[in-house]
């Protein structure tokens, strides 16, 4: 996913974005980015430990079925030490960690950051509840719109899912910030749609991408 880092140009396109589109409907658009949703550290540890019980194993047989033999003690101080030097690099090297945690839990850690990042950013305290929060989680590769309550009785999901399919393939090709652009303009095309601008609109959330 994207690796380049997102410029004050960047973030300019995106903030003028957001303010073209909700210059069209009362709805209110707020976007965020994660560099990643977790830390993933225990999650790993686990996952290596488990790892290495199942291969100690598998080398214990493999020892028997040969006729070779190892003290328990020295089998147990291998396995240990091996345990130790895998703890301390998951600890030195942070990126090696999601590579050793199943695709469902990364993702159901960047979900549980996107629903957060709605409650932290107000976007759920729109006047007519008509917030929607445009999320990207990169280390994850994963990509959310999460709408308030008066939108999601009016717009499918399969709309929502297509946004997020854009933006993903976007950010697969290093154009995160053009990614961005894009989906505002298509989530303001639909909140326009279905709730158009009136007079008296207020601008209730701030207009600018929020990395974390």
């Amino acid at each position: 996913m994207a690796t380049r880092p997102i410029s004050p140009q960047d973030h300019e396109r995106i903030a003028t974005a957001i303010r073209a589109a909700e210059a069209k409907t009362d709805g209110e658009i707020y976007c965020v980015v994660a560099h990643a949703s977790d830390g993933y550290f225990f999650p790993a540890a686990f996952m290596a430990t488990s790892g290495m019980l199942i291969a100690s194993l598998a080398v214990a047989y493999g020892l028997e079925a040969w006729w070779l033999s190892i003290r328990l003690p020295h089998f147990v101080i291998v396995q240990l030490s091996a345990l130790a030097s895998a703890l301390v690099l998951l600890w030195a090297l942070p990126g090696l960690r999601i590579h050793l945690v199943p695709r469902r839990q990364r993702y159901q850690a960047a979900h549980d950051n996107a629903l957060r990042q709605f409650l932290a950013r107000n976007v759920h305290r729109t006047t007519a509840r008509t917030g929607v929060l445009v999320f990207v989680s990169i280390a994850e590769r994963y990509a959310e719109v999460v709408a308030d309550s008066g939108i999601d009785s009016k717009v499918g999901q399969h709309v929502w899912d297509g946004v997020v399919r854009d933006l993903l393939q976007h950010a697969g090709d290093d154009q995160l910030a053009g990614g961005f652009v894009k989906a505002v303009g298509q989530v303001g095309a639909v909140l326009a749609e279905h709730f158009p601008v009136t007079s008296g609109d207020a601008n209730e959330l701030d207009d600018h991408l929020v990395e974390i």
